[in-house]
């Protein structure tokens, strides 16, 4: 089983909650529309690495800020990368089936280490710099749903093990990318960096 590294202790998630579709921006970059409901899908426990590898010429990253859960609630925050396959995704979509294959397979998420959370949601901010050039940049406020209302819709339907991950959704600005190019993510609360992941793509 895959681990993340929560306050230095390895941490082994069961699943990873992503929310799809939760900056309008982002939605019409991609020629979506705004859904009605919150998008929800998982990514294994074998989705998840450190390390950031090139998979194909049209695969995508998406910067999210992330929230590690211990006892229901939000224990730790921290950066991750849900990489998608756009041509396989853009498929499953025309014919309405699960977006699995584009966004499960084996390194589909990226993770860096996680540090503990307990300050405000509201002053929450990302930024991912690709070459060093700012790529996304999202606050709380651009956010559809928050993350409070994230939890309530997930515990509906779905039980959080401890150590569980939600990716947030990601920002204007993603693309795709190639060997040698350099990441930084970065989340804050207000002017405070709390937690940064760095990786070049191999």
């Amino acid at each position: 089983m895959k681990t993340i590294l929560f306050n230095d202790t390895p941490i082994t998630p069961s699943k990873i909650v992503c929310i799809g579709r939760n900056y309008v921006e982002h939605i019409y970059e991609l020629n979506n529309e705004i859904p009605s409901s919150m998008v929800l899908f998982n990514k294994p426990n074998s989705a998840i690495t450190d390390t950031l590898r090139f998979i194909s010429p049209d695969t995508r990253f998406e910067g999210e800020i992330c929230f590690l859960m211990m006892n229901g609630e939000i224990a730790g925050i921290g950066f991750g990368l849900d990489l998608t396959k756009t041509q396989i995704q853009n498929h499953l979509k025309t014919k309405g089936l699960p977006w699995e294959r584009a966004k499960g397979f084996d390194g589909s998420c990226v993770l860096g280490s996680f540090v503990p959370f307990n300050g405000p949601h509201e002053s929450l901010r990302m930024t991912l710099h690709v070459n060093d050039i700012l790529a996304q940049e999202a606050t709380y406020d651009l956010m559809i749903y928050k993350p409070l209302a994230m939890i309530e819709e997930i515990k509906s339907f779905m039980s959080f093990e401890d150590g569980d991950i939600i990716m947030s959704g990601t920002p204007k600005g993603v693309n795709t990318y190639t060997i040698g190019d350099r990441f930084i993510g970065r989340v804050y609360s207000n002017k405070k960096l709390l937690v940064e992941s760095r990786w070049t793509v191999h």
